[in-house]
């Protein structure tokens, strides 16, 4: 079955498989995937990741989930999409939104790579909002 927006499939299958408890989630990768998994790294929001580009044809991300030690809960408490292929979501540097006052992360697709809201506040590039987590 293809899938009609890879993005909302990568989220979904975090989500999934938090939910389900799984420690490692596999995905299939692109560009794209790869720069939001360094980000989500970069943030704290997963233990580690790595890129299979063996497998399949366009390659694998696994990524390692991570958890609260004592309570089991996962740390990525919500993770969504904000553009969807059927509305696309852009924003100027300044209206860039603040996912939790600054606690949250938005990720940005600008035309100096995927970044967080907060790089690209400071850069001053707007681009397209891909998803938030927190």
């Amino acid at each position: 079955m293809a899938v009609t927006d890879p993005i909302a499939d990568y989220l979904t299958r975090i989500r999934n498989a938090q939910q389900a408890g799984h420690r490692i989630v596999e995905i299939p990768a692109s560009r794209m995937k790869k720069s939001i998994t360094e980000i989500l790294y970069e943030q704290g929001f997963i233990l580690k990741y790595k890129f299979d580009m063996e497998a399949g044809k366009q390659g694998i991300i696994k990524i390692a989930l991570k958890y609260d030690p004592e309570t089991k809960i996962p740390v990525i408490r919500k993770l969504g999409r904000i553009s969807k292929s059927g509305l696309r979501k852009y924003a100027k540097s300044t209206e860039i939104p603040r996912i939790i006052n600054g606690l949250g992360v938005a990720i940005v697709s600008t035309s100096k790579g995927v970044m967080t809201d907060k790089q690209a506040r400071k850069e001053n590039v707007g681009g397209e909002v891909i998803c938030y987590c927190y």
